[in-house]
């Protein structure tokens, strides 16, 4: 049996001697078994946390996936093994600080911005799809949009929301009779849809058009916000947060559309750490709201559309606020 098939073995039956002596004799930490784990999902999926450690040590890469599209982490969570589970999400949340590798794309898509500005988009009953069939928003979005309204509008006052979409937010905020709503969108199309549908004749709506880092000069600042755009990159979203300070108001509520890494329960928990841990960073506490979803996301929801952006059964909804209440 080659050494790396002892390795599984040994990580799997939790012998901490053996995984040292094969890792030093040069055992790849890396490997994939029969069963298409590593070591590292063996010992996770065990509980040897101290094996985690080590392996993880050793470089076995925390975010490699089994055939089932499982992690190392997937297999702790689901096991209920909390001390492997910890060692693997501070192990994510360091890695994706200095690098970044799983989610450079958390759009729903997977196109550039500039690419999804300049495609025609089609508009039906339930969903709005880019050129490649890939779903820009979704009619199943709507209970999730209605609470991050309630979330966003709880103080009511000034609202801004970044990405008309489907309207889906933006018809939930108006129902708070905001003082002022302003909305930015940046594709011709659905901006064309919102004059001709009437957005642009509400007394207390202001419509931007353009790409919200080009029209910054024309926002004011805000009593709650709402952020989700399409066809942009995670590093996108982290360069609007930086812009809080500024466009929040002291004791605002700041929210977006909680997409990072729907397709994989781990890395979504990683992700939604790392923004708490940066948006903190900032002076913002954030906490996430759980609603379910499982029930609005049948096969049938998903027909025609080239990528399934959400697959996980829980939805964790935002909730950023200043650490520091105004007095």
């Amino acid at each position: 049996m080659e050494k790396e098939e002892l390795l599984c073995e040994a990580a799997k039956n939790g012998d901490a001697d053996r995984v040292r002596a094969l890792i030093d004799s040069g055992a790849d930490v890396s490997h994939f078994d029969g069963d298409g784990l590593t070591p590292l999902m063996h010992a996770a999926k065990h509980g040897h946390a101290q094996l985690v450690k080590t392996l993880l040590e050793a470089g076995a890469p925390w975010n490699a996936l089994s055939p089932s599209d499982l992690s190392a982490g997937d297999f702790a969570m689901d096991a209920g093994h909390q001390e492997a589970f910890d060692l693997l999400l501070n192990a994510g949340i360091q890695a994706e600080l200095i690098l970044g590798t799983i989610a450079r794309r958390v759009e729903k898509g997977g196109d550039s911005n500039g690419d999804y500005l300049e495609d025609r988009i089609s508009f039906s009953e339930d969903k709005l799809m880019d050129a490649n069939s890939k779903a820009i928003m979704m009619q199943w979005e709507k209970p999730l949009m209605e609470a991050h309204a309630k979330a966003v509008c709880s103080g009511v006052g000034h609202i801004l929301n970044i990405g008309f979409g489907m309207g889906l937010v933006d018809t939930a905020i108006q129902q708070y009779a905001p003082v002022t709503h302003t909305i930015v969108e940046a594709h011709p199309e659905v901006y064309n849809r919102m004059i001709r549908s009437g957005w642009g004749n509400k007394e207390n709506v202001k419509i931007i058009f353009g790409r919200w880092q080009d029209v910054l000069a024309q926002l004011d600042s805000y009593d709650g916000i709402f952020f989700d755009t399409y066809g942009e990159y995670y590093e996108d979203l982290r360069e609007f947060h930086q812009h809080l300070p500024v466009l929040l108001k002291p004791g605002g509520i700041y929210s977006f559309f909680n997409g990072l890494c729907g397709g994989n329960a781990f890395f979504h928990v990683v992700y939604c750490q790392l923004v708490a841990l940066e948006l903190g960073n900032l002076g913002y506490s954030t906490q996430f709201i759980p609603l379910p979803v499982k029930d609005c996301l049948g096969e049938e929801i998903w027909e025609g559309v080239k990528h399934k952006y959400w697959q996980l059964d829980t939805y964790y909804l935002p909730v950023c606020q200043s650490i520091q209440d105004p007095e």
